[in-house]
């Protein structure tokens, strides 16, 4: 059997005497999404720099794609993440000396690709996030919806097999936010791609769990519903550093756990 794209066995994780990762296990299969989940400082931002490979967990074990990454030296990590996962923090992390172009073309040059095999992913890519127009200009010259775009293109480039998504639209209005939410939507279901989605918001998780990409005659329709025959979406909710929750976007909805509900409240509706 094909092993999990992210895989997480009991990890633990601590800084001095605080524990803020306690039991967590979960695995996200290929082309499935996991939304992780929780009120501030549970624990989410922890995890996903546990499975990035930035830091090493206390306890327990992580697996990329079958491979633990605690047996990996830290030249074979590097080149497991740039050729596995693709990554966006809430945090701006873009080249302000670099154009477009050039901040999307990073990891490739950094990578040796040929610099044909580079304009073509490049320009693949910006079409793909709606830059194809401003390959030439600078961050600064950006709206800062087109620099979210901006960050989701230097995630995507080269179609990872796994997305690793940090709050990707913190701090912007409704627009700018459906419009990378349906980014999202549109790798996961047209390219197959493994997606750990870190969000805080309830009404990005209904958005995410109840809609779909579909692709009819060249044309690509962001529909309500679910995915055809895809993996079914998980919500994994922590809480003080545990999986206070695990399941499908149903279960979570109509959950009277004590946990959900405090953290659901009145939220978990449709903004968009």
């Amino acid at each position: 059997m094909e092993p999990p794209a992210l895989e997480f066995r009991q990890v633990g994780m601590s800084f001095g005497d605080k524990e803020v990762l306690s039991g967590v296990s979960f695995e996200v299969r290929r082309n499935q999404m996991m939304i992780v989940t929780g009120l501030s400082n549970s624990g989410k931002s922890v995890l996903l720099h546990l499975a990035m490979g930035l830091v090493k967990p206390c306890g327990g074990q992580i697996l990329i794609e079958g491979i633990e990454l605690g047996t990996l030296s830290e030249s074979e990590l590097l080149a497991l993440r740039s050729s596995a996962m693709g990554i966006a923090f809430q945090e701006n992390a873009l080249f302000t000396g670099l154009s477009v172009f050039d901040n999307t073309a990073y990891r490739l040059v950094e990578h040796n690709w040929p610099e044909s095999k580079i304009e073509t992913a490049v320009r693949e890519i910006l079409r793909f996030v709606g830059l194809e127009q401003d390959a030439e200009k600078f961050p600064e010259e950006l709206s800062i919806g087109m620099r979210h775009r901006l960050e989701m293109a230097r995630a995507l480039i080269g179609w990872p097999r796994i997305m690793l998504l940090d709050e990707p639209v913190s701090g912007l209005d409704p627009v700018n936010a459906r419009q990378i939410l349906d980014l999202v939507i549109r790798a996961r279901d047209l390219h197959g791609i493994s997606v750990l989605y870190v969000t805080k918001e309830t009404h990005e998780i209904h958005y995410l769990a109840n809609h779909f990409a579909a692709e009819e005659s060249g044309a690509v329709e962001i529909r309500k519903g679910s995915r055809p025959g895809a993996p079914e979406i998980k919500i994994l909710l922590l809480e003080s550093g545990k999986v206070a929750f695990l399941g499908d976007p149903p279960a979570f909805e109509a959950s009277t756990l004590l946990s959900v509900r405090r953290f659901v409240g009145d939220g978990y509706i449709a903004a968009f």
